[in-house]
């Protein structure tokens, strides 16, 4: 977990798995800004193992209960890239309507700016280029 880059959403808690057996989570996380699709990071306290808890429904609705409390009000959602996932960590994928949960939180969505940037250059239309041009050809012939 790096402090300068992760939000912690949600402090240690315990859970039981499906086989009933209880796991001490330290923390839920986001990283402080990303594009639209946010992983949300659980780490546990211990080892899990070679347990696919990732898959483990009864887990996973107990993590979305804890975010619930945190003041997320939006769908369940399910785990991230396999290739994310570890011993000490699973990986959700949440869907979008997670972001305005995340951003309360200081999440910061870099597709906004990207499409912040897009509207920015969609705003030179032909009419203001046109126009652009006509008071420099008049600038010019006042210079002359």
């Amino acid at each position: 977990m790096n402090s300068e880059t992760d939000i912690q959403l949600s402090g240690p808690f315990s859970v039981t798995d499906a086989a009933g057996r209880t796991h001490n989570i330290k923390a839920i996380r986001i990283f402080d800004e990303g594009y639209g699709i946010i992983d949300v990071y659980v780490d546990f306290a211990a080892a899990v193992g070679k347990d696919r808890l990732y898959e483990d429904k009864v887990l996973i609705a107990q993590v979305l209960a804890q975010l619930r409390r945190s003041g997320y009000a939006g769908p369940d959602f399910g785990h991230g890239d396999l290739g994310l996932q570890d011993d000490k960590l699973i990986v959700l994928e949440a869907p979008e309507e997670f972001n305005d949960f995340a951003a309360s939180k200081g999440w910061k969505n870099l597709a906004d700016e990207f499409a912040d940037e897009q509207d920015a250059e969609a705003d030179d239309t032909p009419a203001q280029a046109a126009s652009s041009s006509k008071l420099d050809a008049l600038k010019n012939k006042f210079k002359a």
